[in-house]
């Protein structure tokens, strides 16, 4: 396994971290003339927590993990963007990753000129751990899982992600964006034992709060401290860190909508199998149903005139003919599915 210090881009190890007026002053004060803010309208002229302590606590009661392991990010594609440009040095080193899975692993990439190489699911949207570490060289620094994955649905083998997180001597970074969805336990229970993983969560998904944009890595703090060093002094506003706490302190809310997600999910999925035209409908652990309706691109057009908007997956690798539906509310799902009765072949 190379060291923190050995995977570290040369100009990470050796900057200074920017240190803002919040962090310098720890404590209760009345009057605050440090940080040049307009001292009127108290409720959001005060700059917010730039590590989001509260937020952070709360979380780590919640999921059972060192409060020092957690960055909270606006959204995830911070908490993904972040670790390429602290570990990986551009037009040098190189990223691998599933295929298909969620596409801003690669766009985040090639945004920070970074080589990504994908290696293919097989036919059952599952990987293969060996495939994953031979397209692994010297230059690889980070390795990109999903699970349940983006666009299948499945949960990836534990084995193959604990013999890649083994085996590799990089950072694996595992994407649990749905994984509230699924009955398969978290990896974030195993973060003492691999040292080289880093967990995404999100309050976009079962939380319902993607409009807040709040993404969350789970790593060793030694890495979370990398994560801060880099990140820019007040990634998390006031109102999303305000918001996030009112949500966690009512976890009761979201776990009635996850029941009533996951009994539509099922609902869903049986009434869809009744149409000629579904030939399948994929397993999964997610709040969404990939399935394989042939004529994929005439559907997505039809029911999008029909006002009904769903994912077209049809150019994707290994999802010929396939849309990718999310789990509404009722009258969303019965809205798609008076639709499709009424579509003609």
């Amino acid at each position: 396994m190379r060291t923190l210090d050995q995977l570290l881009r040369p100009n990470v190890r050796e900057m200074a971290p920017y240190s803002c007026a919040r962090n310098e002053f720890h404590g209760d004060a009345s009057v605050f003339l440090d940080a040049n803010e307009n001292p009127y309208n108290s409720a959001y002229n005060r700059y917010p927590d730039p590590l989001q302590w509260k937020l952070k606590e709360r979380i780590a009661e919640l999921k059972g993990v060192d409060v020092n392991s957690i960055f909270l990010g606006n959204g995830s594609d911070e908490a993904i963007d972040l670790p390429m440009r602290i570990f990986c040095e551009p037009q040098s080193d190189n990223i691998v990753s599933m295929w298909p899975s969620y596409g801003m692993y690669e766009t985040a990439a090639a945004m920070n000129n970074i080589a990504f190489k994908k290696v293919e699911l097989n036919e059952s949207f599952e990987i293969d751990a060996n495939r994953i570490l031979d397209a692994v060289d010297e230059h690889t620094k980070l390795i990109f899982l999903c699970s349940p994955n983006n666009p299948t649905g499945n949960c990836l083998n534990p084995d193959a992600i604990i013999q890649i997180i083994k085996s590799f001597d990089g950072i694996v970074i595992l994407d649990e964006a749905y994984g509230d969805f699924s009955s398969a336990p978290s990896f974030l229970q195993r973060l003492k034992q691999f040292s080289n993983l880093i967990v995404l969560q999100t309050m976009s998904k079962a939380w319902g709060a993607a409009g807040i944009r709040l993404g969350m890595a789970f790593a060793s703090p030694e890495i979370i401290a990398l994560y801060n060093k880099v990140k820019y002094p007040y990634n998390i506003n006031i109102l999303t860190q305000e918001r996030a706490l009112e949500l966690l302190n009512n976890s009761g809310k979201m776990k009635e909508q996850l029941a009533s997600i996951l009994a539509e999910r099922t609902r869903l999925k049986r009434q869809l199998t009744e149409f000629s035209f579904v030939k399948k409908i994929y397993p999964t652990d997610a709040n969404f149903l990939l399935v394989n309706v042939g004529a994929a691109d005439l559907i997505y057009d039809y029911l999008m005139n029909k006002g009904v908007i769903v994912r077209n997956r049809n150019s994707v690798s290994l999802c010929l003919g396939c849309l990718r539906i999310t789990v509404g509310t009722p009258t969303d799902n019965d809205s798609l599915i008076n639709a499709l009765k009424q579509y003609k072949s």
